[in-house]
């Protein structure tokens, strides 16, 4: 089985959705691996364990030579054995308080090693805790699927308007609400046209869905303040004779998802910072995917944007993506006592420009 065409980026979306449903995966000639957060076999049993490197760093078997390898995913084994029960805290950093008695566990050699890896990427893009019991009895019929299967996934569909139609919101009676689909993705990406497109590059914000920030006004990050500063800003442009487009992308989380990312809030509760506590979930800092927002621009016929952005990053996607940034537009709202830390921290280890 080897990764390459339309079999192949439904196989790993056929992976990405049996590990949302607790169901095991089998990479070709490797182990089969079962998602520990999502399991719906509840006599599993294994003597092994797949996790995060950052994972084996907390359970202190980095150390170990068959977990040294830097950023790898470690197997590890337990004197006892795991069931779904045991294998849960193990799997999860945010209840570490809760359990702090691990172990002892031993690290195994790995001849799998693009497996891991690819099992932990299908993690992330399920939006699942990156842990896995290897091998395990009563897991049941196994969801095949090929390390280089990935890349058949990330090529898979190409990105389409599907509709559009006139959407007043507070800042802009006139905007225009564009809808965005593709293939191999069950999120719909928006953009939020205010004004007449004209010659002059738009102003443009690139919005990360953020349901505790833009729905539920959380004051832990800035980007309620952020959607909202964004669209005004568009609605005085507009009114000066220019235009804005807004791209709403549906990358939760800075890409680990909703439930990952409240548990990273759990976890920086318990003191760690934003970018701690992703790494101490064995997922990215950052793992939003703007290409995505290129494509987009591309479809609404945008080859140049002044962009509202704090992150360098933004701006290097969107030049490697063939977008032209004309002007990189500030975008800094104040701090509360609440996201002081975390702005700070996105400026200290992110590189974002805040003062």
């Amino acid at each position: 089985m080897t990764g390459s065409g339309p079999s192949a980026s439904r196989r790993a979306a056929q992976a990405v959705d049996a590990l949302r449903h607790g169901w095991p995966i089998a990479f070709n000639g490797g182990p089969v691996l079962l998602p520990v957060e999502t399991a719906v076999a509840p006599a599993a049993r294994s003597a092994r364990m797949l996790v995060s490197h950052a994972r084996a760093v907390t359970l202190k078997l980095a150390n170990q030579r068959e977990a040294a390898a830097p950023e790898a995913p470690a197997l590890i084994e337990g004197a006892d054995g795991f069931d779904l029960r045991s294998a849960l805290p193990i799997a999860d950093p945010s209840l570490d308080l809760a359990a702090p008695l691990k172990g002892p566990f031993r690290a195994l050699p790995m001849e799998w090693g693009e497996d891991a890896r690819a099992a932990m990427e299908l993690a992330r893009i399920a939006g699942i805790l990156p842990a896995f019991m290897v091998d395990p009895e009563s897991a049941g019929e196994a969801q095949p699927v090929a390390a280089s299967d990935l890349d058949a996934l990330a090529e898979a569909g190409r990105l389409f308007i599907a509709t559009r139609s006139r959407l007043p919101v507070s800042a802009a009676e006139d905007a225009e609400i564009v809808a965005f689909r593709k293939a191999d993705d069950m999120r719909e990406h928006v953009a939020l046209v205010i004004g007449e497109p004209s010659g002059r590059a738009p102003l443009v914000r690139l919005h990360s869905e953020c349901l505790t920030g833009d729905v539920l006004a959380s004051l832990k990050c800035d980007c309620g303040p952020q959607l909202d500063a964004a669209l005004h800003a568009m609605a005085d442009t507009a009114r000066a004779g220019g235009w804005g487009v807004l791209l709403y992308l549906r990358q939760e989380g800075r890409g680990i998802g909703l439930v990952n990312k409240l548990r990273a809030y759990r976890l920086q509760d318990m003191g760690f910072d934003t970018v701690e506590a992703n790494q101490r979930l064995g997922l990215p800092d950052e793992a939003r995917d703007f290409t995505t927002a290129a494509r987009m621009l591309d479809l609404l016929g945008i080859g140049e944007v002044r962009l509202m952005t704090n992150n360098l990053r933004k701006v290097v996607a969107l030049e490697a993506a063939g977008v032209q940034v004309t002007e990189r537009v500030p975008h800094q709202l104040p701090d509360n006592p609440h996201n002081a830390r975390y702005l700070a921290t996105k400026r200290d280890k992110s590189g974002h420009l805040l003062r």
